[in-house]
């Protein structure tokens, strides 16, 4: 028996869009109406904090610390020095992307409230024989209809699916943060950088591997970034877990959207996330203006030539008024959500037997780049 559960994820994980402390349930559109009104009235409170606590602090507890919450920090997986870096990427990137050159520490600063927390001991936990977490960007635009946290949303449907099929598998809270370039130009996104997510990966899953102690531990995303999904395994090498797995759970996905053009926010992603919550699509605008989400979204070809130079994609997206989807929307008319879950089921639960078995595992960031 356990001495005691682990913090619930459902009070944290949205299932209602456009609700709650949590800005990763909020949508593009939304974020930026709160934050313009709160710039009328001139507000002396920050519109955003930043908590950083323990892994085993409760969500509740920290959602008392007001509306605008960004996902938290740990402290089990941080060094003085990580902080500091991660809190200084964050405010350079979030509401509104600066370049390092042209921030200063008031301009950051008067955006988002840091509020640490005091360190607690993790309380004694029944080791499971599986682990499961993700690590995905939480905080990343996904067009006009869909909650910023749509890839940490997917995956933990997934492990919950997997979950009900398979009972060695416990579920842990979600690295919130990692790499991203598609999103800054757009706003109300965090990008931590690919040398900070695997360092950040790395003390993380050394966290959970002494405080839960668990046979293995097992990592997933849907976040496309080849970049992203690398430093995640190279953060899992360095780490102390003695048996681990990562998969990148859109892999299987390949002929509905790559090969498609459907990247980021699309037909697939939007599927996904409806089958999660009906709930969670902003009903403001889907089903009914599915065709002006359509004219606001950007083609895969122009998102690649752009990313090297985010000021240029930036000017871009702001003189066409582009919403944030890369890819093709209109993709999900052509769509089963049943195919496209059936085979994420098979990976989820072929990786977890193999996880309980004694056999090798083979090891990669995914072999597909979107």
């Amino acid at each position: 028996m356990k001495v005691q559960q682990l913090t619930p994820l459902a009070g944290y994980l949205p299932r209602q869009i456009n609700q709650g402390a949590w800005v990763g349930a909020y949508t593009l559109p939304k974020l930026k109406a709160i934050a313009a009104a709160e710039a009328s009235r001139a507000s002396a409170w920050p519109r955003w904090t930043l908590p950083i606590c323990s892994l085993g602090t409760p969500y509740e507890q920290l959602e008392q610390l007001g509306p605008g919450l960004l996902p938290p920090l740990y402290h089990e997986a941080l060094t003085d020095a990580l902080k500091a870096q991660l809190v200084a990427r964050i405010q350079t990137c979030f509401p509104v992307y600066r370049d390092d050159k042209a921030a200063t520490n008031a301009a950051t600063n008067a955006d988002i409230r840091i509020v640490e927390l005091p360190s607690a001991t993790l309380p004694a936990i029944e080791p499971p024989a599986i682990a499961a977490f993700s690590v995905d960007t939480t905080v990343e635009e996904h067009g006009p209809h869909l909650p910023l946290a749509t890839d940490t949303i997917q995956s933990y449907d997934a492990l919950e699916r997997l979950q009900r099929v398979e009972s060695a598998v416990e579920l842990v809270r979600p690295v919130d943060y990692g790499q991203l370039a598609w999103g800054l130009p757009f706003g109300m996104s965090v990008d931590i950088t690919a040398d900070l997510l695997a360092e950040y990966v790395q003390r993380f899953a050394t966290a959970i591997q002494r405080w839960l102690k668990p046979g293995a531990i097992y990592v997933v995303d849907v976040h496309g970034s080849i970049t992203h999904r690398e430093a995640i395994v190279a953060g899992l090498r360095r780490s102390e877990a003695q048996r681990w797995k990562f998969r990148w759970l859109h892999e299987p996905l390949a002929e509905f959207a790559s090969e498609r053009g459907d990247q980021h926010a699309g037909g697939v992603e939007t599927r996904l996330v409806e089958q999660a919550a009906p709930t969670l699509l902003d009903r403001e605008w889907w089903p009914d203006r599915l065709e002006e989400i359509a004219r606001g979204q950007m083609d895969f070809a122009t998102a690649v030539e752009l990313t090297p130079d985010l000021a240029a994609f930036q000017r871009h997206v702001e003189q066409r008024e582009l919403n944030g989807i890369i890819g093709d929307i209109l993709n999900y008319q052509a769509l089963d959500t049943a195919e496209l879950v059936g085979r994420i089921d098979a990976l989820t639960l072929a990786d977890a037997r193999e996880l309980l078995s004694d056999q090798p595992l083979e090891q990669h960031a995914g072999q597909q780049l979107w």
